[in-house]
C-alpha cells in the first residue's frame, strides 16, 4: 500500500517537471513578431543646399563721438535712443578755461595791431624826413650824416613793422587755436542717426590728454549689418553675390533676405595675434585646435526697428536649388559599391532595390534624378546595406 501511494506521488511529481519544463521553453521560444517596415512616397518639392551658419547683428555705421577737451561736462543734451542730426548738440564741457585762452590771444593780437598802427605812423613821418633829407643833398646844402641817419631811421621802421606783420600772424594762430579748442568743449554728432550708448553722466570730469573720452556712441539703425561667422570648411563653397536668409530668436518664422557683399580674408583672431616668426612654431600644435571662421558681410534693411545690436541671427547662404525635383528622405538611402539605392516596396508589398541617381542633398531630403517615380512607396530606414546617414548624408549635388 505504501509503495504503490510513493509511486503516485512520483508520476506526479515528474509530470510537473515536464509541465515546467514545456512552459519555460515556450516562454523563452516565442516567435518574434516581424518588423514593420516603415514607408512613405516619394513627393514634389523644392530644395535648397543651403550652410548654415551663426551671424550678429550690428548697425551699418556707428561712431564714437569722443571728447578733444578735458574737464567737467556741463550739460547733456541727449538721452539714450534719441534721434540725431549731423553737428546737433550732444554735450557740453565747462569752457571756462577755453573762454580766458581766448581772451588772452585776442587781447594780445590787439596789442600788437596797435604797435603796427603806431609805426605805420612813425613810417610815415621818418619817410618824410628822408625825401626832405635827399632833397637837401640834391641842392647841395645837406649833411651826409642826417641823410645816412635819416635813412637808417627809415629801414629800421620798416623792419619793425616786417616784424610785427610776423608776431600778427602768430598772435592770429593763437587766436585761431583758441577759438577751436573753445569749439572742442561742445560735443556735436558727427552723422544723422540714434545715440545708442552714453557711458558718462553730467558733473563727471573727463581728460582728453591721454586718451579720448567716449562721450556717446551714435549709430545708424536704418540699415543693419549682419556679421556672419561661417567656418573654414563651408567657407571654401561661398561666394559674394549668393543669396542670403536669416531669422532672429525673437521672430523665428520671419525670413530677411539679402544677398551676401563681402567675405573677410582673414579671421577675426588676425587682430589679437600676438606670434611672431620666431613663436609661430610653438604654437601651431594650440591653434590648429582652435576653430577657424571667416566673417561674412552683408545688410538689410530696417525701416520698423525691429532688428537691434547684438541680436543673433540664423544665416542660410544658398549654393543651389532645384524647384519641383522628386525627393525622399536621406535616410532611405543605401550605398554598396559607390552607388546608391533606395528599397521600394511593389504593387506586391515586396521590397526591391533601385540604383537612383542623386541630385541635391539638405541632409534631410534628396533629390532623386533617376530611379523611382514620384508616388513610390520607400523605405525609410532600409535594414541592409549602409545606410546613409544625415551628417554628411549622401553627396550635396551631382
Amino acid at each position: 500500500m505504501q509503495s504503490r501511494f510513493l509511486t503516485r506521488r512520483r508520476t506526479t511529481i515528474a509530470l510537473g517537471l515536464i509541465a515546467a519544463a514545456v512552459l519555460i521553453h515556450l516562454f523563452f521560444n516565442k516567435p518574434t513578431p516581424a518588423p514593420s517596415t516603415m514607408t512613405t512616397a516619394a513627393e514634389i518639392a523644392d530644395l535648397e543646399q543651403t550652410v548654415l551658419a551663426d551671424g550678429k547683428i550690428e548697425a551699418q555705421k556707428q561712431v564714437s563721438v569722443g571728447a578733444q577737451a578735458s574737464g567737467q561736462i556741463k550739460a547733456l543734451h541727449v538721452k539714450l535712443g534719441a534721434k540725431v542730426k549731423k553737428g546737433q548738440l550732444i554735450a557740453e564741457i565747462d569752457d571756462l578755461t577755453q573762454q580766458d585762452t581766448l581772451k588772452n590771444g585776442e587781447a594780445a593780437l590787439k596789442n600788437i595791431q596797435a604797435q603796427r598802427t603806431a609805426k605805420l605812423a612813425e613810417l610815415r613821418n621818418n619817410e618824410l624826413s628822408w625825401q626832405r633829407q635827399q632833397m637837401l643833398m640834391k641842392r647841395g646844402v645837406g649833411v651826409q650824416a642826417d641823410y645816412d641817419s635819416a635813412k637808417a631811421t627809415l629801414d629800421a621802421t620798416r623792419a619793425n613793422i616786417d616784424a610785427l606783420d610776423a608776431q600778427i600772424v602768430q598772435a592770429q594762430i593763437t587766436v585761431n587755436t583758441a577759438k577751436v579748442n573753445l569749439g572742442y568743449t561742445q560735443i556735436r554728432s558727427p552723422m544723422d542717426g540714434t545715440v545708442v550708448a552714453i557711458p558718462v553722466e553730467a558733473g563727471q570730469t573727463v581728460n582728453a590728454i591721454q586718451t579720448t573720452p567716449t562721450i556717446a556712441k551714435v549709430a545708424n539703425l536704418d540699415t543693419m549689418t549682419i556679421k556672419v561667422k561661417i567656418s573654414e570648411a563651408d567657407v571654401v563653397k561661398v561666394k559674394t553675390g549668393m543669396p542670403v536668409w536669416f531669422s532672429i530668436l525673437g521672430e523665428p518664422s520671419k525670413r530677411y533676405e539679402a544677398t551676401l557683399s563681402s567675405i573677410e580674408p582673414a579671421p577675426d583672431s588676425i587682430n589679437t595675434d600676438s606670434t611672431t616668426t620666431s613663436s609661430s612654431s610653438s604654437s601651431t600644435s594650440s591653434s590648429s585646435s582652435t576653430a577657424i571662421y571667416y566673417n561674412g558681410l552683408f545688410d538689410v534693411k530696417n525701416p520698423d526697428g525691429v532688428l537691434r545690436i547684438s541680436m543673433t541671427a540664423q544665416v542660410y547662404i544658398l549654393l543651389s536649388s532645384v524647384k519641383n525635383a522628386i525627393v525622399v528622405p536621406a535616410t532611405a538611402l543605401t550605398s554598396r559599391n559607390g552607388m546608391w539605392y533606395v528599397q521600394v516596396m511593389n504593387a506586391n508589398k515586396k521590397i526591391e532595390s533601385r540604383l537612383v541617381t542623386l541630385g541635391l542633398n539638405d541632409n534631410v531630403r534628396t533629390q532623386i534624378r533617376s530611379g523611382i517615380s514620384v508616388g513610390e512607396q520607400v523605405v525609410v530606414s532600409p535594414s541592409s546595406g549602409d545606410v546613409a546617414s544625415t551628417h554628411p548624408g549622401p553627396p550635396m549635388g551631382m
